[in-house]
């Protein structure tokens, strides 16, 4: 019985010592590296894991020795950090207001559809009903080829408004509007085989919006799918990428979304960057994290799909929907037009 509980006091030890190790080390933005990168995505999981341990540590350890003092502080600290992160999604103030309602006009309000289908999922006819049900203005569909360009074929009746770029090689694109969408536009920021779209919406008032649909390579290293360009260092051409998107946003006089999956928590340093000099909000923060990836896990989830806009929005409402057998969850978020706002 000693030994046993001599083996859970240093197992309880070296499980704090890693959390503490693990949040420090995902403080480190300026070491472009995958390894450091992934570090910083499961935050929620290093709180309530902290916490836990902080705990059991406090319940177990007889003797409050300079070592033991330390690693309790090290965890407090860890505790701090986590929050300082996660904290403000459910209690700052709405960096994206509410929108009031009572002078909200349907015809300045646009409803946008979020779903990564996942290549290799053929359950076309779930994420139909998905779209079927929630009758969103706009679909931004992610990772399809031409199976699912061809079993989405239906929505052109609703949505005669088109962007596609199907890819066997999991980031293709189609977008689908019931709104005219002008000057469309496909780049490839930092690879040739990983598309953005862009396009000018015309809403049913008249008013117009940009739109820029994202859908950067994921921050490790894959011998399957695309990586970014530059001797593996994916955070930093993922940050050049993101730069040049804000400068984009920065220079158009039009309101602006940037919408997609970013393969990135929008706590990170890069995602970030959209929000640097108040040109782009995060509808997210003091509404709560709405995580969105992995929707096959119940323990592993943070929010990987993002809606930024800029200071002519307001939400009318946000919400994650049912999941269709993708490992991302769709999202839906209404957004309304100030009337103030470019014609």
């Amino acid at each position: 019985m000693k030994l046993l509980w001599k083996i859970l006091y240093y197992f309880i030890i070296f499980c704090c010592t890693l959390l503490i190790l693990c949040t420090l080390l995902s403080l480190i933005y300026d070491i472009p590296r995958w390894y450091l990168k992934v570090l910083d995505f499961p935050r929620t999981q290093y709180l309530i894991c902290a916490v836990i341990f902080l705990i059991l540590f406090i319940l177990i350890n007889r003797k409050w020795k300079t070592a033991s003092i330390l690693l309790t502080a090290g965890l407090v600290a860890s505790i701090g950090i986590q929050l300082d992160f996660i904290l403000p999604y459910f209690i700052a103030e709405k960096s994206v207001p509410n929108a009031n309602m009572k002078i909200v006009k349907p015809e300045n309000t646009v409803s946008i559809l979020l779903g990564n289908v996942l290549i290799t999922n053929h359950h076309a006819e779930e994420f139909l009903n998905i779209i079927r049900n929630n009758d969103p203005d706009m679909v931004l569909a992610m990772e399809v080829n031409d199976w699912w360009v061809e079993h989405l074929k239906s929505l052109k009746k609703d949505y005669p408004y088109q962007m596609s770029l199907p890819l066997d090689n999991a980031y293709g694109m189609v977008l689908y509007s019931k709104m005219p969408l002008k000057n469309s536009e496909i780049k490839f920021f930092n690879h040739s085989r990983v598309p953005s779209f862009h396009a000018e919406v015309e809403l049913p008032s008249g008013k117009s919006f940009r739109f820029h649909g994202m859908h950067p390579v994921a921050p490790f290293p894959s011998d399957k799918y695309p990586e970014n360009i530059g001797d593996g260092r994916q955070d930093e051409q993922e940050e050049i990428a993101m730069q040049k998107l804000g400068s984009m946003v920065a220079r158009d006089s039009l309101p602006s979304i940037v919408a997609g999956d970013f393969n990135d928590v929008s706590w990170s340093h890069t995602s970030r960057l959209l929000e640097k000099d108040d040109i782009l909000n995060n509808v997210r923060i003091g509404r709560g994290l709405y995580n969105t990836f992995d929707a096959k896990s119940l323990i592993m989830r943070w929010p990987l799909d993002h809606f930024f806009v800029s200071k002519e929005f307001s939400v009318v409402e946000i919400q994650r929907l049912p999941k269709f057998n993708s490992d991302h969850f769709p999202i839906l978020a209404e957004l309304a037009i100030e009337s103030n706002a470019s014609e």
